[in-house]
């Protein structure tokens, strides 16, 4: 009889819909062994296969052991629903494990191929991907037309903090209360620090995200009724005591496979049909479900696994020891302390903190790709290959060239300062660039600027940036004090 192996990744009910023969589940030590993962991650993903394992009972066979090899070689029929990284599919190929079609995502690759020969070599617009899902699959269309007149409402989703405001004022994210399975994880990976068999970064607190399938609908459902409403308006904001402000934090339990992303925009759909939230609340969140999300895994197998290894800004500097280890008081620039303040606490903070002060201060300091992608797939408990590869390589550090977003996603201190904050309590100034006060991300911009001026001067969207770097007075003063604080925290 054939067995279906799941991995850690692969925990909901659509994973095994259509098979009633057993279930392999393998934990293994060594992944944590050979890679610093954050503590809560490890966790996370311990407890949610754990959980499953219970839930499936007497049909799961669940092995602790160093490789999985070591299991799977004992067993003659093992199948696989298609794994999300290149080496995982590596792995089940030379163990002979039959690899089925991929599930969890909207847009199916027999779906995407013919969508990429039908653009003539044009580019692959994650929008014009977005819009074809909208319509493959009836979501949120009048018809032939996009709901509310219009397939993008960005335009409405991208107002600053409420001024004044330390929060939202929206109703909290659901949270899950831990059981005695979490208690094991979390004695488990206690002796196996202190036998010094493994080691983390980042905090682990009681567990924030859903690691079942029943909680991740409870969380679905809450967010839904409760934070969808609120949700688009000021999704690229920030606020310090706010830090879930109106976002899912579905992206977890989605990418643990708890939770199918048609089910969750048909939720998100019903709740605007019904009345019950905005049109751009509702179409924000669902571009970023079978929008972005689907984008990037298609983009990761489309573009090959040497993708991973692009650097078109021949940046090579290695990320210092204070940013990789979370350690917040490294810092006095509050954007960056508060940050991975928050990733050491939980693991997470949403997508503009992600982008324009983790991502951008990398690119602004000339880090290796590879370790900016490796260490946001480590601190992340949502971070996966499949998710970083294309989100860092191609969106936050513009190290493809231009494949993924026209220009390279930085900034100066002032967009931090209107979208957060921050600013405000910090020794910093962001009107500043040059001299005590000068504000690292001001500085750092001309700084990146200036160091890949013959790259990007052919960009359109950043020629008029490029040009600004004649009229600086103080542009050689500027580069020589970045030059000399180089991976330094500010």
């Amino acid at each position: 009889m054939t067995t279906r192996w799941l991995f850690g990744d692969q925990l909901g009910p659509h994973f095994v819909d259509d098979h009633q023969g057993p279930v392999l589940m393998i934990e293994s030590r060594a992944v944590f062994a050979r890679r610093r993962f954050h503590r809560a991650k490890a966790h996370l993903v311990l407890s949610a296969m754990r959980h499953r394992a219970a839930e499936l009972g007497d049909r799961v066979s669940y092995h602790r052991a160093d490789t999985y090899g070591e299991v799977v070689g004992t067993l003659d029929d093992v199948e696989v629903v298609h794994p999300t990284s290149y080496a995982a599919v590596g792995l089940v190929e030379r163990l002979g494990v039959r690899v089925l079609p991929p599930r969890g995502f909207a847009t199916s690759r027999e779906d995407f191929t013919p969508w990429v020969e039908g653009r003539g070599g044009r580019r692959l617009l994650m929008e014009d991907f977005y819009r074809e899902a909208r319509r493959r699959h009836g979501v949120l269309m009048d018809g032939a037309d996009p709901a509310g007149g219009q397939w993008n409402f960005d335009h409405d989703n991208r107002k600053p903090p409420p001024k004044g405001a330390s929060s939202l004022g929206v109703t909290a994210p659901w949270w899950p209360d831990e059981d005695e399975i979490d208690a094991q994880v979390r004695e488990d990976l206690d002796r196996w620090e202190r036998d010094g068999e493994v080691s983390f970064i980042g905090r682990d607190r009681p567990r924030r995200f859903a690691a079942t399938r029943t909680e991740a609908l409870a969380a679905l459902d809450h967010f839904v009724e409760h934070r969808l409403p609120d949700f688009g308006a000021h999704e690229d904001a920030i606020l310090e005591g706010d830090p879930w402000m109106a976002h899912s934090l579905l992206s977890v339990p989605l990418n643990l496979g708890l939770l199918d992303p048609l089910e969750v925009v048909a939720r998100a759909e019903a709740a605007y049909l019904a009345g019950d939230a905005p049109i751009a609340s509702v179409e924000g969140f669902v571009r970023q479900v079978i929008g972005w999300r689907d984008y990037v895994w298609h983009l990761y197998w489309h573009q090959g696994q040497a993708y991973r290894r692009g650097n078109a800004l021949a940046a090579r500097q290695r990320m210092p020891q204070w940013f990789a280890e979370l350690d917040s008081k490294a810092t006095d620039a509050r954007c960056l302390s508060h940050t991975l303040d928050q990733v050491a606490e939980h693991g997470w903070v949403h997508h503009i903190p992600r982008l324009m002060v983790l991502g951008s201060f990398a690119m602004q300091r000339g880090w290796a790709p590879t370790q900016v992608t490796d260490w946001f797939h480590r601190a992340f408990v949502d971070g996966y290959d499949w998710v970083m590869v294309p989100n860092i390589v191609g969106m936050s550090q513009h190290a493809d060239g231009g494949v993924m977003a026209t220009k390279p996603y930085t900034s100066g201190g002032a967009y931090i300062n209107t979208m957060s904050d921050h600013c405000g309590p910090c020794r910093f100034n962001p009107k500043v660039r040059v001299g005590e006060n000068a504000c690292p991300f001001t500085a750092g911009y001309w700084w990146f600027l200036d160091r890949n001026r013959d790259q990007l001067s052919g960009n359109q969207r950043m020629s008029r940036a490029v040009q600004g770097l004649d009229r600086l007075k103080d542009l050689e003063a500027l580069v020589a004090q970045e030059e000399e604080r180089g991976n330094r925290a500010p």
